[in-house]
């Protein structure tokens, strides 16, 4: 029944000032827009034309008092108010969209889950843990990348899982400690052998006038290990880099020089000798990765299949 007021009187404005709630088709958009990481990939995804979509987004930042994302030449970033906005909404929007969304089919493919992370924690970790999965039926589509730019994919949807080596900044993202590395100083028992002497005489200096091999020209591992260990800079540069820290461990135990490695890489090479830890301090540094889910709840149940394989997996080896 609707209401009714008296003859000739109009309902009453809403108080000067009052929060303007903005509708869900609005945080439907926006929820789209940030995790494509762009208007026209919300357009695709929602089936409205790309001026729709910026005219959506237009309005509700006019209805929030602020901005929501940064115009990119390719492509928008969230603001903070973005990720915190997604984090509120994305849940509710999600079961909502389950709820109403057309039901599966029984016999219907099950759709892949998409998971990302480092190339060499997945192929040597990741992948024989979730090969029982893969077997049950578990479809998977994996990628290998750097953390930042895994992170910006996984708000943008473009994976379900990440397996980062930093704790993601914002509370959009959904990140549990996965397993901890312990970082080790290495070279070929030949290297060892001729380093044994200038080691115990000069400290780590020793070692600026061998070869370094790492993963990167910034030397990111190797640079946090002279840190935390020794408390000064490493001053060094690097001999060999490859961006694969398998790539690395090969030309290492070839012969090439030393290198900072994390202890599960290379725990058969120590083990069996072909390499030899070069400094063995009491508090090694160590590093904690993390597994980050896309924002919201998941339509496809394999996903936290996944997740929870991982995280088992993990407990399993600590």
């Amino acid at each position: 029944m609707s209401e009714r007021h008296p003859p000739g009187r109009s309902p009453a404005p809403p108080p000067a000032g009052a929060a303007q709630q903005p509708d869900l088709n609005l945080l439907r958009t926006f929820l789209a827009v940030y995790r494509s990481g762009s208007f026209t990939g919300a357009a695709q995804l929602l089936g409205l034309s790309q001026p729709t979509v910026t005219t959506q987004m237009r309005s509700l930042e006019r209805q929030t008092g602020r901005e929501l994302f940064e115009r990119l030449p390719r492509g928008v970033a969230p603001t903070p108010v973005a990720d915190e906005l997604a984090a509120r909404v994305a849940p509710g929007l999600d079961l909502l969209a389950a709820a109403t969304g057309p039901e599966t089919t029984t016999g219907r493919t099950a759709e892949p889950v998409h998971l990302a992370g480092p190339a060499e924690f997945l192929c040597l970790s990741a992948m024989p843990a979730l090969a029982p999965l893969v077997a049950d039926g578990v479809r998977l589509r994996v990628a290998t990348g750097l953390t930042d730019a895994l992170l910006g994919e996984l708000r943008a949807g473009r994976h379900d899982l990440v397996i980062a080596t930093t704790r993601p900044r914002g509370r959009a993202l959904s990140a549990v400690p996965l397993e901890d590395e312990e970082f080790v100083l290495v070279a070929a028992p030949a290297w060892a052998e001729r380093l044994k002497g200038p080691l115990a005489a000069q400290g780590p200096s020793a070692l600026h006038q061998v070869p370094l091999v790492a993963y990167a020209e910034d030397l990111p591992i190797a640079r946090r290990y002279w840190r935390h260990v020794f408390g000064r800079r490493l001053s060094c540069p690097a001999a060999l880099t490859v961006p694969d820290l398998r790539g690395v461990k090969s030309a290492v135990v070839a012969g090439a020089g030393f290198t900072v490695l994390p202890r599960y890489l290379c725990a058969d090479e120590l083990a069996s000798g072909a390499l030899v830890p070069l400094h063995e301090p009491d508090d090694p540094p160590i590093n904690t990765a993390y597994l980050v889910q896309r924002p919201g709840v998941p339509d496809n149940p394999d996903v936290v299949r996944v997740r929870d394989h991982l995280l088992e997996a993990a407990r399993g080896r600590s």
